[in-house]
Order: C-alpha cells, then structure tokens, then sequence
C-alpha cells in the first residue's frame, strides 16, 4: 500500500487516546495527518450543510438523474459554468437557478431535483453528507496504487452514488455480516485479563485493566498492512484469508471512520483471534520500538507503565494468542464461582474506570472487578526458539473449562461471606509482595526472583541449537554461556558431554538472563511421543544462588510443558540435587510406566530417578501467590468464627449422675464450632445385606494388583522386628476369617481393619518402598469401593 492511501501498517502514539488513523488518500500514518484529515473532511459537511435550500438542491442535482418527459438518460446535472480550478478566493460564488439548463442533456436543474421538493431538511443533510463521501472516495480510487485497496474503494463509491440515486441508506452487501468471529478480540482479551490475573490484589489488577485499554485501543486504530505487502512479507501465510479479514477491515472499520455515512464498527468488536494472529506478531514489534524511541518525551507517570509492564502483558498475550490450547478463545469460557460471563460493553459507549494511572484511553471495555496478575516473562519463555513449519505452538486438546475456570467453594462457606472476607484483607504483605514481604519468614521461595522477573532485572528464554536455521548470534552466545555456568557447577560432569548435550539440536535449554548475561538454567529434553520430558541439567550459578531463582526456573519449565501437552518429567539427581527436586515436587514415586522411559533416558551410575507429574489446571509461577492469598482468607474465616463461638458453656454434670457415655453432638456448642459427624454414611441394618457387601468390597481389595503384600500376617523371618514396632496387625486373611465369623457387625469395624492395614504398612516400611506404593494404591481403592457401595458419603 502507498503511503497516500493512507493504510500503511502503523500504530497511533502509546497510549494516545482517540487517535485517528491515516485518512483513504491522505496520506501518514497516525497522528496530526489524520486528525487534519478527518477535522476537514467533517468541516467541509457542516459548511454544506448550513447553504441555502437552492445550493443544497445544485449539489445534489450533480448525483441526480433527469426527471424530465422523454426518458433522459443524463444521470446528473452539469453547471454550465463550472468553477475554475482551482477556485478563485477573490470570486463570489454564483447564485444557484432551478431553471439553469444542464450542460449535457439541456434539461434545467429542476428537472434533475424533482424527487427533492417534499424531502425534509435532516434528509437532504444525509443525503448531502453521502455526496461529501462520494467525492472523497473518488479521489482515493484515482490516488490509491494498490489494486486490492482500489478495488474496495470503488466498490464503496458505487455502493454510495447508488444510494444517493434511490434515497436509500448504505449497507454493504457481503455473505456474511459483522461480527465475524467469536468471540471478539475485545471478549478474548477480556478472558485473557480474568484467566491470568484474576488473583491479584486490586491496585496491581487496575493496572492490568489500564494495560489491556491500552492494547485493544491501538488496535481499533492500527493500520493493516495490505494483501500485496504481507504476501511479500509472509509468503507461506494464509494469504486469501487475510484478503478477506483486510476487504472486510476497509469497510466496516476504516474507510467509515472518515465516510460517516457508512455503518462503522471497531475492530475489536467484530474480529477475532484470526485477525489478531495475522497481525500480533509485527504490532507487537513496532509497539515496542516505538516505545523504546519515546521513552524520553513520556511523562513520569506513564513512562513506568509503558516501558516495562506493557512489554510483558504483549508477551504473555502473545502467548495466548497462537496456543492452540488457550481456553480464552472458547465461546464458553466461564469464570467465578457462579461460572458468570464476563460482562463486555461497547467501546464507544462503555462508562469510564477509575484509574490511579494518569494517562489517557478511550474507554475500551475491560470488567476491573475480574482482572489480575502477570507472569511477564512467559511469552519470553519461547520467543527465542526455533519454530518448524512456521507454527507457534504444537496443537493440544484444550484443557476442560470444567477444571481450569470455574472455581468452585466446597463445604458450607457462601460466595458473600468469601468476597466479605476479601475486602477486609487491606494489608498487601499478606497477599502480593512488595519488596517489605520478602523479609517475612514465611516468604515463598521464589518470591524475589519473581518481584525480579516483574521488573525487567531477569528474563526466561528457552533457546536451543538448530541445523535448519541460520545461528542467531545471541542464543550462541547463551548457550556457551549456559556451557560454562553448567562446568562450574556440575564439576564432576565432564566438559565435553555438557557441550555437546547443550549444543544438540534435540535438547533445549530454559535460561535464566540478568543484565543481559546467561546466570543459570535447565536443559532438557521433551519426548512427546512418550508423555515426558527428560531434566538433564540443572544449576544457576554460585553467586546468584539463594534468591529463588532455582525454584522461579522448574516454574517457568512447568508451565512451558503443559503449553506443549507434555505432563511428566524425569530426571537422575544425584545426592546433592535430591533436596532441590523434592521441593520442586519430584518424588521417587515414578508415575510413568517403565516400557516408557527405558531405552530413551540416560543413566546415571550412583543417581537416583526422581519423577514429577504436572496439573495442568495450576498456575505454577503464581503458584504460592495463590495459596499466601488461600490461607490469608483460611486465617480470616477462623478469626471470624471464633469471635463467634466464644461463648464459654458451663461443663457437663450427666457423668456425675452415672451417666458414661453421650453423643457428641449432645456437647453444648459443639455444633456451633462447625463440628460435623465424619464419614456419615447409610449404616445396613440387615445383617445379610452388610456380610453381602462388604464381602462384595473385600473381594474387590483382595484380587487388586497390589494387595500381595497384604495377603497373609507378616513372617517374623522376614521382617525381623516387625512386631515390636507394629502393635496391632492386621491383613486380609484375617479379615476374611472375621468376616467368615460374622465378627463385622457394622461397617465401622470393618472400616478400621483395613484402614490398620494401610496404617501399619506405612508405619514400618520406608516413603519409597514398593510396600508403601502398593498401601497408597490400595488405599484409594478401597475407599473408593466404600464410597460405591453407600458406606460413606461420596
């Protein structure tokens, strides 16, 4: 697209309000050009506007056919002294004459305005206003270079001169009408603000609704690249799609911006994902650049807001926008705990939100009350790495929305008496950290490293070597960096196998950058086929460690793989990294099949296998926000019902009278302390009916895969010792002799039995015995065949 056409790719000023774009055919990209352009434009209409009747008449008569007898087929009046070009300032205009004859076909004015005698004022104002926009679309069809653009403009000057012929109102004919995709870009990027930051306090969440303002702002007012310059840009993208988004993009929001007489929309609202991905990628970079060359003209202010959390909400944004498993992009994305949509209003008409930022946005709606924090680097995570076939993302399922968004309050405690609590809970230490929390003893391990990460002090690349891409000389010089940062640490590797696991183009290394210089990382390497990924080093460097930086990286590394589908990870830690990965959440409780991992894993002599499995459903960077926030909420809610039950009962004189047993709930004020009866179920009267099922359920249990070690009673010969630590044994034979005998009168005996089973087991064998795995497994099946059978509530 020329420059004249007004639609080169551009931006308006960061976060400028109501700039308007370039003009069709007026040349620039954003900024005072346009305002003068559209500032024109709308003077030239109020100037016609307020002319005499008979003035009005002649204008109109130019787009008028002839009305006369004899079926003229002039289609509009032409003054037979038309003005000079171009006008004299110096010359009066001439009077206007119905009975003036038309220079082509001879027929006077007023045979040509006919139609118009009866038409009302406000009528002939719209019409004239059409008449404006036809002669300014006529001048961008002579002046526009680009064909695809031309096309449009002509096809819209035609649609206008028609409607000026019949009196009718414009309305572009397409086969499909707008909105185009749902949801819009304004109800994802609303998603987007309540998926991730809905946790944040409420300063921290305005600032996030300030920044998404700001963002879908520009866009209702970014000038898209044309087909011709983003075919040449971008040869192997979707080009015909991108035709029909740019052809729809002109009509609709363009061209009407300054043609008011065509219906306008913004681009926000009638577009969605496709749009923004087609155009993301290159507005994010010019966004940036342009920040980054107004950094010294911007106020205080402002300058903080543009220059560090902008970056980061494009970064985490882009994220969402080209995973192929973004719950935001799914009509039914539900949040809260009433599974409530968020609430979207125009742009135009949408009220104004208080801001303690001062800088101005048109009032783009984004609902404050659910917004929240950022993770700024988790964009970064994959800026850097090489991409095959183009793709952004490997394709996933989606997350069930059932698990991710909607968040549920299990027990008896309202919705109104959490918000109630919320809104008490004033002091920021104990919610988000500001630096004065990190001196709190009960600060998360990587709460700096995170405070860090959100001012811009360190960054979270994942980079790797390729052979199909050219070298970029930045991720050489990470990776030799990660190179020495994995020798010095890991003194007993030796060098060469770091070097070549680093530089092979199948691992991938997630690297930690301060001031611009590589301080640690983790290299890996994911087996997607398999469902895991194997850790094969892991450090940070001497004099950076004890900041959390460690755990702040397997974060980033978590939700790096559950972007890619990828749920397990392995790893052989050695005795000084088995204190780090059970932190981390590995365990020596593998959960993936052995005929998975072997043959594909190096072992390591003198290592133990560590296994960590992942929920996709947590947000591991913001993790232990989240839970500070639970237990802040916990501790308010016990305060609460304290203050409550401090009522003191008199103490119980029934024992006195002979009296050796009561209910507990008898207890004065027990119920009022919230106490309930636990593992309340439907207790089988019929003795047939309780041997019948709980015969039923000890089958079940004794023919599980892992109830051999609880067959029999335990051999002293083969677990010297046993009995001395384990008073009160018990094992499945004995309960099926006690069974047999009827012993089991009620469920509650049979319950405790196996339950001491369980209890032993774990008692006297260590956390990773087979033992133990085999009690924890059995465990869960039991109860569940309890829960089955109407013993317990579910």
């Amino acid at each position: 697209m020329s420059e004249s056409a007004g639609v080169q790719q551009g931006s308006p000023a960061i976060g400028a309000a109501g700039s308007a774009p370039a003009a069709p055919g007026a040349g620039g990209t954003e900024g005072s050009g346009a305002t003068v352009g559209s500032a024109r434009i709308a003077a030239k209409k109020a100037q016609l506007r307020s002319s005499p009747r008979p003035k009005k008449l002649e204008k109109l008569g130019v787009y008028s056919s002839c009305k006369a007898e004899g079926a003229c087929k002039c289609n509009g009046w032409k003054s037979q002294n038309p003005p000079p070009t171009p006008p004299r300032t110096d010359q009066l205009p001439n009077s206007v004459n119905l009975l003036e004859p038309c220079r082509s076909c001879s027929h006077t004015l007023g045979d040509h305005v006919t139609h118009l005698e009866n038409v009302s004022e406000e009528e002939m104002n719209r019409l004239l206003g059409i008449v404006l926009d036809v002669e300014y679309l006529y001048t961008c069809v002579h002046k526009e270079e680009d064909a695809d653009t031309k096309q449009v403009y002509f096809s819209l000057f035609k649609l206008l001169r028609k409607c000026i012929l019949q009196m009718g109102k414009p309305v572009v004919e397409a086969q499909e009408s707008p909105p185009f995709e749902k949801p819009s870009i304004e109800q994802g990027v609303n998603n987007f603000v309540q998926y991730k930051f809905s946790h944040l306090p409420s300063k921290e969440r305005q600032t996030i609704v300030e920044l998404a303002k700001m963002f879908l702002n520009q866009i209702n007012y970014w000038q898209l690249e044309t087909p011709s310059q983003r075919r040449q840009r971008a040869p192997a993208d979707d080009a015909a799609g991108y035709k029909v988004n740019y052809t729809r993009w002109l009509c609709y929001c363009n061209v009407p911006q300054f043609c008011d007489s065509l219906p306008r929309y913004e681009t926000t609202q009638i577009f969605g994902r496709t749009l923004l991905g087609s155009v993301f990628t290159v507005m994010r970079k010019q966004l940036l650049e342009q920040a980054r060359q107004e950094k010294d003209t911007l106020p205080p202010e402002k300058r903080t807001l543009i220059l560090t959390h902008f970056p980061k909400f494009l970064s985490m944004l882009e994220e969402e926008v080209y995973s192929h498993s973004s719950p935001i992009w799914s009509e039914n994305f539900l949040v809260g705990s009433t599974g409530g949509q968020i609430p979207i209003h125009t742009v135009i008409s949408a009220p104004p939100v208080a801001r303690p930022l001062y800088y101005s946005t048109s009032p783009v709606s984004v609902d404050p009350s659910s917004c929240g924090s950022v993770s700024p680097a988790r964009k970064t995570a994959s800026a850097l790495e090489p991409s095959p076939g183009g793709q952004k993302r490997k394709p996933s399922e989606p997350i069930p929305h059932d698990e991710t968004k909607k968040l549920r309050i299990v027990g008896d405690i309202p919705m109104e008496l959490i918000n109630e609590v919320m809104a008490t809970i004033t002091d920021p230490t104990s919610m988000l950290g500001p630096e004065t929390s990190l001196l709190s003893a009960h600060s998360a391990r990587d709460e700096a490293a995170r405070l860090e990460e959100r001012r811009g002090v360190i960054e979270f690349h994942v980079i790797g070597n390729s052979l199909n891409q050219k070298p970029n000389k930045r991720i050489l010089m990470w990776l030799v960096g990660l190179q020495n940062v994995f020798s010095h640490q890991l003194p007993r590797m030796p060098k060469e196998y770091i070097t070549r696991l680093v530089f092979d183009p199948k691992h991938k290394t997630l690297s930690l950058i301060k001031d611009g210089r590589v301080i640690g990382g983790i290299c890996f390497r994911m087996f997607p086929s398999q469902g895991f990924t194997e850790i094969v080093f892991c450090a940070v460097t001497s004099n950076e460690q004890v900041k959390g930086y460690g755990t702040h990286l397997m974060n980033h590394l978590k939700e790096y793989h559950i972007k890619h589908d990828i749920l397990n990870f392995l790893t052989y830690a050695d005795e000084y990294a088995i204190g780090y990965f059970k932190k981390q959440g590995f365990s020596k409780d593998i959960k993936v099949p052995k005929a998975k991992y072997l043959g594909y894993i190096k072992d390591y002599e003198g290592a133990t296998l560590m296994g960590c499995e992942l929920n996709p459903s947590i947000p591991y960077t913001e993790f232990s926000v989240i839970i500070k926030k639970q237990k802040e909420i916990i501790k308010k809610l016990i305060e609460r019902k304290q203050a409550q039950i401090r009522k003191v009962y008199p103490g119980l004189s029934c024992f006195k009278e002979g009296v050796r047993q009561i209910p507990i709930e008898s207890i004065p004020g027990i119920r009022e302390t919230g106490w309930k009866p636990l593992g309340k179920g439907k207790e089988l009267k019929d003795p047939d009916q309780l041997y019948s099922t709980l015969k039923t359920i000890l089958q079940h249990v004794k023919s599980h895969q892992n109830a051999w070690p609880f067959m029999e009673p335990v051999k002293k010969t083969e677990a010297p010792g046993y009995y001395q630590v384990i008073r009160f044994p018990m094992d499945l034979k004995t309960m099926s002799e006690r069974l047999k005998s009827r012993y089991y009168t009620t469920r509650k005996l049979f319950m405790a039995d196996m339950q001491r089973i369980f209890t032993n087991c774990r008692e006297y064998n260590p956390p990773e015995s087979q033992y133990y795995k085999c009690a924890n497994l059995l465990e869960k099946v039991f109860y569940t065949k309890i829960k089955e059978a109407g013993l317990i509530e579910k």
